[in-house]
């Protein structure tokens, strides 16, 4: 499945268009708008549960936030700085790269965005003509096909079920491909499915795509969450004939929980870095220096505060699925990494619960909400109906109590 770039209505003067096409096509971030609501009526006093937002529970590590508040009594650090990026912390996020994935680039190659969803848009807006096609396997994330219809692409939707584990296949993606693909859209670990390629995988669409002379964009923002035997598997280290066209996302808000602090980064070749980094230059100039500051430390430390993350977010994966899986009707696989869970709710659609007859995820979730007081994002988000997104970056006593009402929900529907 594909989606045109919207075109404005040739009927109406320009003078009338109150919204122009390009933005008003633009959906609202699902994810970010049940988080929303959620919040809203825990401040009205209803005690709601909210398992919609991808944000760790946990505080940013406190060296780092030492790191920041240094940052901000040091003057040249109120003032411009390059945009894109201190110098300093774009040589340790090549170094980073290189510890953390065996990749070894330049700091020329490295643009510091604001947060991940900047950087996408940016990588996008640098390599995408009016009517390219970009690859997108589903669930996807909300804001992939956002990004590329507002950079001009085209996104051309691969669909994987819960029957394999949520990964498309080499197959799936040249049954896609035409003469108009120009991206690979590739992301693993997985949000919203947490499914984690192995590396047999990772090198077979590598492979797949040097093959056919494609660009890939690969987003790692969920590179140090992966659980059991599952191990994270950079595609241009893997690849390394596709490194010249592969472009690398990334950020610090997941792994330091640090998703307030907007800083993410983009790693690519230089001719599409700068492309990308004159882009920003008069989009939003430089990213805060006191949250550069502050990802400096992040990125230059160790990774014991995310080990420390990551032991908590197994328990509770391991809480989660299991409590899922014994709902009469819900389908959930394991996920390898990230932190969320995707169950498959098909087998609850059509069944009377609490007077309802809910036919979509969307209206299952409404239903869950105004009936359970939980908050869940609903498959349509991601591209797949059918399926609920539940974070489980969230307090362990919460998580429970709140799959213990969806449960109690869930158990009653009848036919």
């Amino acid at each position: 499945m594909s989606a045109a770039s919207p075109t404005p209505d040739p009927s109406i003067r320009p003078a009338d268009r109150r919204v122009s096409a390009r933005i008003g096509a633009i959906a609202e971030s699902a994810t970010l708008a049940v988080d929303a609501k959620a919040k809203a009526l825990k401040a009205a006093g209803r005690p709601v549960i909210g398992f919609g937002a991808g944000e760790p529970d946990f505080p940013t590590p406190g060296y780092i936030v030492d790191a920041a508040v240094a940052a901000c009594r040091d003057p040249k650090n109120h003032r411009y700085t390059p945009a894109g990026g201190l110098p300093e912390l774009k040589a340790a996020i090549a170094a980073k790269t290189l510890r953390d994935s065996g990749w070894a680039v330049e700091p020329s190659q490295v643009l510091v965005t604001n947060g991940g969803k900047q950087a996408i848009y940016e990588a996008f807006a640098a390599i995408l003509d009016p009517g390219d096609e970009v690859i997108v396997p589903a669930p996807y994330w909300t804001t992939y096909p956002e990004s590329i219809q507002l950079a001009g692409g085209v996104p051309v939707e691969v669909v994987a079920d819960e029957t394999t584990g949520y990964k498309v296949s080499v197959e799936q993606l040249e049954a896609a491909r035409t003469a108009n693909t120009k991206v690979l859209l590739f992301v693993s670990p997985s949000n919203p499915t947490g499914a984690v390629y192995t590396r047999a995988e990772v090198e077979a669409v590598g492979r797949w795509a040097a093959e056919h002379g494609l660009w890939v964009l690969t987003d790692e923002i969920y590179e140090h969450l992966v659980y059991g035997d599952a191990a994270f598997v950079s595609l241009p280290v893997a690849v390394p004939e596709l490194a010249d066209k592969c472009i690398v996302v990334n950020g610090v808000a997941k792994t330091y929980a640090m998703t307030g602090w907007r800083v993410g980064w983009v790693i690519g070749p230089q001719d599409v870095v700068k492309a990308a980094a004159n882009l920003q230059s008069h989009a939003t100039s430089n990213v805060n220096n006191v949250a550069q500051v502050a990802a400096l430390a992040a990125v230059s430390g160790d990774l014991s505060a995310v080990d420390e993350m990551k032991v908590a977010f197994d328990r509770r994966r391991r809480t989660v699925v299991r409590m899922l899986n014994e709902i009469p009707g819900v389908v959930c696989p394991e996920p390898q990494g990230a932190f969320y869970a995707y169950p498959s709710v098909k087998g609850l659609l059509g069944k009377e619960i609490r007077g309802r007859r809910p036919q979509t995820s969307a209206e299952l979730a409404s239903l869950i909400l105004d009936e359970a007081e939980v908050a869940v994002v609903p498959g349509e988000a991601f591209g797949t109906q059918g399926y609920l997104r539940l974070s489980y970056a969230l307090g362990d006593d919460d998580l429970v109590e709140g799959v213990t009402r969806l449960q109690k929900l869930l158990g009653e529907a009848r036919d």
